[in-house]
Formats: C-alpha cells, sequence, structure tokens
C-alpha cells in the first residue's frame, strides 16, 4: 500500500497504464414524454393535496388553482427525471465496473487486486472512487447518489410510486445512504486505485 496524504492507494507492479472498458452512459431517455410524466405528476399533486389551501379561498380563481398545480407537477416532473439520469449514470457505472472486473482478470497485474466475493461487492467502491478521481465529466450528476440509486432500484419506478416528498427531499439522503452504507462493507475501504495508472473513455451512448 502506497499512502499520499491522507489517502491509501494500492501498489499495482510495473508502470504500465492500464486500459479499461469504456464508460458507456446511456443518454437517451426510454420513459415517456415529459407531458405524461407531468401528467402523472398531477396526480401525485391531487393526491396528496399539495394545494389545499387555495381550494379554500374565495378570492383565487380557478385559473389561479389550476397554475399551482400545473406548476407543481412541472416541478415534481423534473425531479424525476433527474432521479432517473442519476439512475442511468449509476447504472452504466455498475455495468462498467463489470466489464472492468473482467478486465482485472485478465491481466496477470491486476488479478490479485479484486477478491473473488459475490458481485456486487463493497470493494468495488474503489472503481467509483478511481471515477471521481479521474474528474470525468457528469454534468451535474453525483456518482455516488448514482450509484447508491442503481443499488437500490434495480429498474427506476414509474413516477406514481414516489411521494412529492421523496422526490423533493428524500431522494438524495436515500441514495448517499445506500451508497455510503455499500462501501462501509468493503474492509479495505480506505485503499484506491492509482488513477495515473488506468486510462479509460466516456462515450456517450444515444
Amino acid at each position: 500500500m502506497q499512502i499520499i496524504g491522507n489517502r491509501t492507494y494500492v501498489e499495482i507492479p510495473g508502470e504500465k497504464t492500464h486500459e479499461l472498458p469504456p464508460l458507456l452512459v446511456r443518454s437517451a431517455p426510454e420513459i415517456a414524454p415529459l407531458d405524461e410524466v407531468v401528467d402523472l405528476a398531477a396526480g401525485i399533486v391531487d393526491d396528496e393535496d399539495m394545494v389545499p389551501h387555495l381550494a379554500a379561498d374565495d378570492w383565487a380563481p380557478d385559473s389561479a388553482l389550476e397554475k399551482r398545480k400545473f406548476d407543481l407537477a412541472l416541478n415534481l416532473a423534473e425531479h424525476y427525471l433527474k432521479l432517473v439520469g442519476h439512475w442511468r449514470w449509476g447504472d452504466s457505472v455498475l455495468e462498467w465496473i463489470r466489464q472492468c472486473e473482467i478486465t482485472f482478470g485478465s491481466e496477470a497485474a491486476l488479478r490479485n487486486l479484486l477478491r473473488p466475493d459475490l458481485w456486487p461487492h463493497a470493494g468495488r467502491a474503489s472503481f467509483v472512487t478511481l471515477l471521481e478521481d479521474k474528474s470525468i465529466p457528469t454534468h451535474g450528476v453525483v456518482l455516488e447518489n448514482a450509484v447508491g440509486l442503481r443499488l437500490t432500484f434495480r429498474q427506476p419506478p414509474p413516477i406514481s410510486c414516489f411521494s412529492n416528498q421523496f422526490l423533493i427531499y428524500l431522494n438524495s439522503t436515500v441514495a448517499e445512504t445506500a451508497y455510503q452504507t455499500w462501501a462501509a462493507l468493503n474492509r479495505d475501504r480506505s485503499a484506491s486505485l492509482p488513477p495515473e495508472r488506468f486510462h479509460f473513455q466516456v462515450l456517450s451512448m444515444v
């Protein structure tokens, strides 16, 4: 192990820069169009009585009530699409880790760095740290939250499964907790992969 600052890095024999599989990020949406998502979000607004006070105001015209409901539905839809975007990144990262495991298993210098545990073992969190250390462009996606969402949900649930509280306040907290719990299971969690020893591309799949 090599210690630099407050980080511990695994030692890799030789000086070779190892080529890892490309990280393929799915960028094209595979869910309903925005107007359909907004319609479904409007159902959450109605079901959870998010604007009950306006309904009781005699001075509030129907148009004002409908506009408030639409604005809230649009806000929920945007939060949901952001959540799905994070989930897609998490799914892409876990698939990339699977591919990296194959690469590690085929190279003698890397083979012993991964223990043969059931996948996805928490030791694989070192690959998420590697992505962060390489400063890959994520366009605002928080990688740990993205992986946490993918660990939580096998598929992105439809918007009707979520409460407004989850979409607005709770999803990032749940995702972060899921990731940190997973990563903490790694007995060697302080050991990182040295970023200068690896190279890979990040490609968008449209």
